[in-house]
């Protein structure tokens, strides 16, 4: 299962609005026979893949999958009939199928005399397919919150510089990071400050995120911004009683602190994105917070001291310490003399 969870990450950033998926099929004697992912959306699913790699030894064997096999007909077949067709004796799952549409998939298999067993490394599975899963439950967006500050947590010096506190290494990772996003959102501030691109370099074969700039009044970006070339497409979030002529944007309703974080999701949600990059600055970071829409964060540390300066977080309506935002590390790696830390809140 283990295998099958590390083959479904080669699908993030390429499959959505469908999950990653994938699959190891062994035989009676747990050798591999056939492994496979879901490559892009519209594609083979897992299942098949794998079934196509083992050929005729997939009679009698185990398929190992990290989401239940759906059980409906849509660009493709359901997994499950193709399983059972395949000869498929028995059956793990790690993540039951919480799509209304797709479930009951297990239900089918036992009905055949296939043997199933579900629930094997659901937490592992779960967090590789956490932006499909949160699409599902909670009927918006996955968003990652990443920032990158100084060991005393300082994201620019007091006159305003922040090029650059991190090192290449943590700047190419966040690279990896805007390509298995669906979307990658920043605000007016950071926009007006840095003229940022944000399209994906250096990753071959990436499909480019969907760029979206929170800006409430419509002020901060303007014709020429690096931001409104065809790398890749655009949108821009303002207030519906803002006043601009730029193309590509998307009205939504004003708050006292900006734009409405869920009418922003939910828009972004209905143009298919089921992930998100929040690079945004503290403010904007503070309104997700406040929100409740941060289901993860990644802070890239690196070993320098700045002093006066902004800090990565701004007001998050956070006013005392019993109200802080706890979180779970979930992981830390050494990005070249960076330290990367990611973490999800607990109450997720």
């Amino acid at each position: 299962m283990r295998r099958a969870i590390s083959l479904a990450a080669r699908g993030l950033g390429s499959t959505s609005p469908n999950p990653v998926v994938g699959c190891v099929i062994a035989d009676a004697a747990g050798r591999t026979v056939g492994e496979g992912f879901h490559q892009r959306a519209g594609g083979p699913h897992a299942e098949v893949n794998a079934l196509t790699a083992a050929g005729r030894l997939a009679r009698g064997a185990t398929a190992y999958v990290t989401l239940e096999p759906c059980n409906h007909t849509g660009r493709t077949g359901p997994c499950a009939q193709a399983l059972i067709d395949a000869g498929i004796a028995r059956v793990v799952y790690a993540v039951g199928d919480p799509n209304p549409q797709a479930t009951g998939g297990a239900d089918t298999l036992r009905a055949a005399g296939i043997e199933v067993t579900a629930g094997v490394l659901t937490d592992e599975a779960e967090a590789g397919n956490a932006a499909w899963l949160t699409s599902v439950r909670l009927g918006r967006p996955h968003v990652t919150w990443k920032y990158a500050a100084s060991l005393d947590g300082r994201i620019a010096a007091a006159d305003r510089t922040s090029r650059w506190i991190t090192s290449p290494e943590s700047r190419a990772d966040v690279h990896r990071l805007r390509a298995e996003s669906d979307a990658v959102v920043v605000g007016s501030g950071t926009a007006r400050t840095d003229d940022p691109h944000l399209a994906v370099r250096g990753i071959e074969g990436a499909i480019q995120p969907l760029r979206v700039v929170v800006d409430t009044n419509a002020t901060a970006v303007r014709a020429g911004a690096r931001i409104l070339d065809d790398a890749a497409p655009t949108l821009i979030a303002v207030a519906d009683d803002a006043q601009t002529g730029l193309p590509g944007v998307v009205r939504l309703p004003r708050t006292a602190g900006g734009l409405d974080i869920p009418a922003l999701l939910a828009a972004l949600h209905e143009r298919g994105v089921r992930s998100v990059l929040l690079e945004g600055g503290p403010a904007l970071a503070g309104a997700f917070v406040a929100a409740g829409a941060v289901d993860r964060v990644v802070g890239y540390l690196a070993p320098v001291l700045i002093g006066a300066g902004p800090a990565a977080l701004a007001d998050a309506g956070i006013t005392t310490i019993t109200e802080a935002l706890r979180l779970d590390v979930t992981e830390t790696v050494r990005i070249g003399p960076d330290l990367r830390i990611t973490a999800t809140p607990k109450e997720r």
